[in-house]
């Protein structure tokens, strides 16, 4: 037992920093766990002796896992207020990042995925390592990309967000690197140079980074970039599937595959999701559009029954409802994307 808190908050320096301690669970989520980080960053917004942000991880096997998957699913299978309190606070700390005026680094050293990816992707400075697996793996659980995905993923270069957020595709760093996932690949062996670096002297950032930059090697994602903007380029679910079959290429029968084992409703609430993330104005407008769709899917059954399979019962067989995607309908959708009443829509935090 040990009576350390989930994150640890503190001043290094000129330094804000910000460890998740929750190793066991691979630092997954809690909504107490984002007001501790909401908290800080607030504070440190205003005081002129912090200078730049740091978020890591206290650990060796990861940086964040994502949100507390099994408190999500046993609240929407109740009255989901514990889900929409969780999703509505850390969609707050996810734009509280995005817009914070002093630089943000965040060390992506081992599994970065769901909430670890909304804690990264805003980051100015994002550091992956050779242990870094980044990854959207919502579709898999009956979920959707969120935590920012809509506004992130398709101002990835060509079709690679809509790719990564239907397949739920694992990256390594070289892929990171190649897509913009990922700003500066350092080995892992010299991460703890790199913050004490960062900590003694933040506005030489860059030349820290430069210092200890290392060779990712060769992106395997970079052979199938092509194929990828070609055979994702439809205008529904059903035409990159159609696509995929047509082509009939290794790599299109392997990502077919993999589609074929996804909740095909949140296939389809991923790809409105990532065309409406499109068209968003600004970060707060796309996160106000995803709180509308967590609010609901928690609540669903595709969600409670991929957290059974992945996660409680780990059968990895989840057997979806709909089972196939002509059985989503665009009323389905519409439900799911309505606008929520005035005084339950999310906004973000006031900081004036």
């Amino acid at each position: 037992m040990t009576d350390e808190p989930d994150v640890l908050t503190r001043i290094e320096g000129s330094v804000g920093r910000i460890t998740l301690n929750r190793p066991k669970a691979l630092h997954a989520l809690t909504t107490d766990m984002c007001r501790t980080m909401i908290d800080a960053l607030v504070d440190w917004l205003g005081d002129p002796a912090v200078d730049f942000i740091l978020i890591d991880h206290a650990g060796e096997r990861g940086f964040c896992a994502g949100g507390d998957i099994r408190m999500l699913a046993e609240s929407g299978a109740r009255d989901g207020f514990a889900a929409r309190e969780f999703f509505f606070t850390e969609y707050r700390l996810n734009h509280l990042i995005f817009e914070y005026p002093k630089p943000v680094m965040a060390i992506m050293d081992g599994v970065t995925m769901g909430g670890g990816v909304g804690l990264a992707l805003p980051a100015r400075y994002r550091v992956a390592t050779e242990r870094t697996t980044f990854a959207m793996p919502e579709t898999g659980i009956g979920l959707f990309p969120d935590v920012g995905g809509g506004w992130h993923l398709p101002r990835l270069p060509g079709k690679s967000g809509l790719w990564l957020a239907l397949t739920g595709a694992r990256l390594r760093a070289a892929d990171c690197e190649l897509l913009g996932l990922a700003t500066d690949y350092v080995e892992s062996a010299n991460v703890e140079r790199l913050k004490a670096l960062v900590i003694a002297d933040p506005a030489a950032v860059e030349t820290h980074l430069t210092g200890l930059e290392a060779d990712s090697g060769e992106p395997p994602l970079a052979a199938h970039r092509d194929e990828m903007d070609r055979l994702f380029a439809g205008e529904s679910v059903e035409a990159i599937f159609a696509a995929l079959e047509a082509d009939g290429g290794a790599w299109a029968v392997a990502q077919l595959e993999m589609l074929k084992t996804k909740s095909p409703q949140t296939l389809k609430v991923a790809f409105r999701q990532l065309a409406l993330g499109t068209q968003a104005k600004t970060f707060a407008e796309n996160m106000e559009m995803e709180y509308r769709i967590g609010a609901r899917v928690v609540g669903l059954y595709d969600f409670i029954e991929g957290v059974r399979a992945v996660i409680i019962d780990k059968d990895n067989a989840p057997r979806w409802n709909p089972a196939r995607l002509e059985g989503v309908s665009e009323a389905m959708l519409d439900e799911i994307f309505a606008p929520l009443p005035s005084a339950q829509t999310w906004r973000p935090l006031p900081l004036d």
